[in-house]
């Protein structure tokens, strides 16, 4: 068991692995979110429910690519990531603005806090 546990928390403390896993999904997301092609891997034909795993997923990298940083420094931006996906989104013909997809990426950063203090107990014991 001891040794499952050190397996863990070193690779909750690899940050370099979360920061490069949070680049990747950051430009899959763009990518995604501005190509007029049908997409190219598996999603749900619910697009709120797509726009709430993307930004659980990208809340729960950033705080694992950065655990000392406070929520209040990294939430407003995250959420500017998807208003500025939506403005984009905005501009082009084959897509459109909408607040209830903000609404959705909001729930998916809520959510994405939801674990974190178990995380964080758990990335504070030593290795």
């Amino acid at each position: 068991m001891a040794l499952l546990k050190n397996c863990v928390l070193r690779f909750l403390h690899c940050r370099p692995l979360w920061r490069i896993a949070l680049l990747i999904s950051v430009l899959a997301i763009v990518f995604l979110a501005t190509t007029s092609t049908p997409y190219p891997v598996p999603s749900s034909p619910n697009d709120k429910f797509n726009h709430l795993i993307a930004f659980l997923e990208l809340t729960l990298l950033t705080r694992l690519s950065w655990p000392e940083v406070r929520a209040l420094w990294y939430l407003p931006l995250l959420l500017a990531f998807g208003f500025a996906i939506e403005a984009i989104q905005a501009t082009l013909p084959y897509r459109d603005f909408s607040m209830a997809d903000l609404a959705a990426d909001g729930a998916g950063i809520v959510i994405g806090m939801m674990p974190w203090p178990g995380l964080r107990n758990l990335r504070k014991a030593e290795i």
